[in-house]
């Protein structure tokens, strides 16, 4: 609570993505890919990045097929810093959620490394 009694929410800091040393919180990638009229359902992880140390990667379930993952690039890339825009998007039927419908994003990133060989660091390929 600040001096005038408001709390300030932010992501949990373990969510954080890293991207070249720059500090990438998923619910504002989130927030950014959810404005576009096609997108029902978002969730965005870090992954292991050579680069950059991590990249952000998005999890979409698209309204309907009229939209595609460039589209949705171009769009974040009206609204975020480009090191916040996501290097991947894949779409799905749904995502992982809690009962009262947070992202389970220990669950995309469990799965993203499962199908990648178990690969957590940096070099592995996405």
């Amino acid at each position: 609570m600040d001096a005038n009694g408001f709390f300030k929410i932010v992501d949990r800091k373990k969510d954080m993505i890293l991207v070249s040393g720059f500090n990438v919180y998923p619910n504002e990638v989130e927030g950014a890919l959810a404005k576009h009229p096609e997108v029902a359902f978002v969730g965005v992880i870090g992954i292991p990045d050579e680069q950059s140390g991590e990249a952000v990667r998005a999890y979409v379930v698209p309204k309907s097929d009229k939209v595609t993952p460039e589209e949705l690039r171009e769009h974040c890339k009206k609204l975020l810093t480009a090191y916040k825009v996501p290097r991947t998007i894949e779409f799905r039927k749904e995502i992982p959620m809690t009962p009262i419908g947070k992202v389970l994003r220990k669950e995309l990133r469990a799965e993203y490394l499962a199908a990648q060989g178990g690969k957590t660091g940096k070099g592995a390929s996405h």
